[in-house]
Formats: C-alpha cells, sequence, structure tokens
C-alpha cells in the first residue's frame, strides 16, 4: 500500500522538466492536484466513520492510483496531466483515515499506539523498495516503467486489504465509539471548530507542510537542471534515503509515545525543517542528499506515527475519528498543496538558493505555535 500512496507524485517534477515544462507551471499542476485532494479529504474521513466496509476505502485509492499512473504516460497536455494528479491527491486523501480506521478497529485503542507504529514502519519500508526498484526501472527502461510499478502496486494493494477478514474490523470503535451513538450522532462540523488540541494540531502542521512539501521536489529539479543527476535515480535515492530513515524513526516515536504523550515528538519534528533548509541552501546534487534527506526522515517519520496517535486520543468516545484524521489532513493538506506552487515560482525569481531558506523558515513558525499551547497538547 505504500507505492501506491506516494505513487508518481515524486518522480512527476522531472519527467515534466525533460519534457520542457517550467517550474512554475508544474508547481502550479502539483498544486491544483493537492487542492482537489485537500477539499475531499475531511469528507471521505466522514464517510469511513459511517462506513460499514472499511476495506472498500483502500480499493477506492488503488483505482485512482492506476488510472492517474495511465493518465500522464497517454498525454503531457496540462489538464491531463492535472487531472492525473486530481485522482493521484483523491487516493492519497483516502488512505489515511482509511487505514487509520482499519488499525484502530482491529487493535482497539489500547493497541493501537502498537499497531500504528508497525503499521508506519511497514509503510516507509515499503516506500523504500518502491522508490528503488522506480530508480532501476526508470534508469534502465524510463520513466514508463516507473508509472507502470505504480499502477502495479496499486492493484496489489487491492488484493490484499481484501485478505483482511470483514469481521476483524469493529465499526464501532474504528470510529471512536466508546458505546453505541447512532441515535444521537454528535454534531460533526461544531465539534471540530470547538476542539482546541485538533485546531492547534491542524494549524502547526499547515504551516510546516506550507515549507516542507517543495523542499524534495525542488532539490530534485536543482541536481537535474544543474546537471548533477540523472532524473529517475535521483529522485529514487532521495527517496529510498528518507524512507530509511522513517523506518527507524517510527519504531522510535511509538516507543516514545508509549512512554508520555506525542507532544515532544511532535515537537521535535518541527524542529528539522529549518536546518533542512539550510543544509539545502549550501549542498546541493549528490553532495547534499543524504544529509537533507535524512533529517526529512526523521521529521516525517515521527509525524507519521505522532499526528494519527494525537487525533485518536483526542477525540476518543466522540464516534467522529476518522473525521478528525481527515480535517487535519485537510488543513495540513492546505499548507502542502499551496507549497509546490509557491516554491516553484520563488525558485524562479531568486533562484533554488534562497528559497530553501525561505521554506526552511516556516519550521520555527510551526515550533513557536507547538510551544505556545503546549499545555492544551501535552495531555495527549
Amino acid at each position: 500500500m505504500a507505492d501506491m500512496q506516494s505513487g508518481i507524485g515524486p518522480f512527476v517534477g522531472v519527467f515534466l522538466q525533460e519534457r520542457g515544462w517550467a517550474s512554475g507551471l508544474i508547481g502550479t499542476a502539483m498544486t491544483i492536484g493537492n487542492v482537489a485532494g485537500m477539499l475531499i479529504t475531511t469528507p471521505i474521513g466522514g464517510f469511513i466513520d459511517a462506513s460499514r466496509n472499511k476495506r472498500l476505502w483502500v480499493v477506492i485509492p488503488g483505482v485512482c492510483v492506476v488510472l492517474a499512473s495511465a493518465i500522464i504516460l497517454i498525454s503531457q497536455n496540462f489538464w491531463a496531466v492535472t487531472f492525473s494528479q486530481v485522482a493521484q491527491s483523491l487516493a492519497s486523501a483516502a488512505i489515511v483515515p482509511a487505514v487509520t480506521g482499519i488499525t484502530l478497529g482491529i487493535a482497539r485503542q489500547k493497541g493501537f499506539n502498537a499497531l500504528n507504529g508497525r503499521n508506519q514502519a511497514f509503510n516507509h519500508a515499503g516506500n523504500m523498495v518502491g522508490a528503488a526498484l522506480s530508480g532501476y526501472l526508470g534508469y534502465s527502461y524510463g520513466y514508463v516503467a516507473v508509472f507502470v510499478l505504480a499502477a502495479a502496486f496499486g492493484l496489489i494493494a487491492i488484493a490484499c486489504v481484501l485478505m483482511i477478514p470483514a469481521k476483524s474490523i469493529d465499526d464501532r470503535v474504528a470510529r471512536g465509539s466508546k458505546e453505541d451513538d447512532s441515535k444521537a450522532p454528535p454534531d460533526a462540523m461544531a465539534m471540530l471548530l470547538r476542539h482546541k488540541p485538533l485546531l492547534v494540531l491542524a494549524l502547526a502542521l499547515a504551516i510546516f507542510h506550507l515549507g516542507n512539501a517543495a523542499i524534495v521536489p525542488l532539490y530534485g529539479l536543482a541536481a537535474v537542471a544543474e546537471g548533477q543527476a540523472n532524473g529517475p535515480s535521483f529522485v529514487a535515492t532521495t527517496v529510498v534515503i528518507a524512507q530509511g530513515v522513517m523506518v527507524v524513526t517510527s519504531l522510535i516515536a511509538m516507543k516514545a509515545a508509549s512512554k508520555r504523550n506525542y507532544w515532544p515528538v511532535i515537537l521535535v519534528s518541527f524542529m528539522f525543517l529549518p536546518i533542512r533548509g539550510v543544509l539545502a541552501f549550501f549542498l546541493t546534487g549528490w553532495w547534499g542528499v543524504v544529509p537533507v534527506q535524512v533529517l526529512d526522515g526523521i521529521g516525517t517519520g515521527l509525524q507519521t506515527v505522532a499526528v494519527p496517535g494525537v487525533v485518536a486520543r483526542s477525540l476518543n468516545g466522540t464516534g467522529r475519528i476518522n473525521l478528525g484524521q481527515g480535517a487535519v489532513i485537510t488543513v495540513q493538506g492546505v499548507g502542502a498543496s499551496l507549497s509546490p506552487a509557491l516554491g516553484g515560482w520563488i525558485a524562479e525569481w531568486i533562484g533554488y538558493g534562497p528559497t530553501f531558506l525561505l521554506l526552511g523558515g516556516f519550521g520555527l513558525a510551526s515550533t513557536a505555535l507547538w510551544l505556545a499551547f503546549g499545555a492544551a497538547m501535552k495531555k495527549y
């Protein structure tokens, strides 16, 4: 499922650049796709809460990945590429709340932290292997092989999730209900808007990803533009390094949260972005890929465990856990969706180096916000 979620995303930028696209236009197409995913994520979370077939919400993203891979191979027209990014974003939007719901429905609150941590470790290991295969196949056979591989993983993921017995997933527990609340469900939007910890978490993540999301694609574009790297193999290397680090940090985050809470785990994740921006400024190409991506792996790896954990703990008993997951991803997606366009156009104006410094500065803002509301967040 890991490669299905990331899909063709890391390779789209250099694929289009080699076909004559400017960085600003590439960022715009990616941003439109991200905005579409952002708009649908919260409703999808609500549908997953209400659904009695959680596995369906993994099957649908798998189909979207296959479509996205096919479309971008058939045509590099701006709107065709944009539509493929929308399909990929729909897949990414559904997969996190779907897997969270399935995990919670199987393990319940008591076992959620441990199972979610292991899930994320396997998720990052899958991304690492998928990226390595993509890099090898892309180097040997071109980008067509990369997109075919993503589609194949989507089909395999559909088959795998259907192997999970439907009866092993408790739908009531999966949405965070302590008792049957079907007669008087809480007002969804009012609950989300009144929930201070959820709002703080979402806003801090949005600021973080406004800076973080553009660094990897811009770093790849900078290296390829300067002739320092082969497109597919370079992108694959950045992904492999980051995902390898995330395997370890996911397990560390799981252990840390089981002893205390998720607050310090997320704080540390925010602090790595400014350091990463500075390193990306001074180091480009193969010289900088290892330290830049190790830091990305640490920050993102910590968040993949801690963010679903905070939402699951804070919304336990409301019956709206997956809706909350979707809402957090939506607000976080505001930052992530604007980041490629922001970074792409700024890079055209002032160059890649200063852009990395500017993007890294958003991590300082997230850190400040997280510290300011620490009292409200430390209980989770």
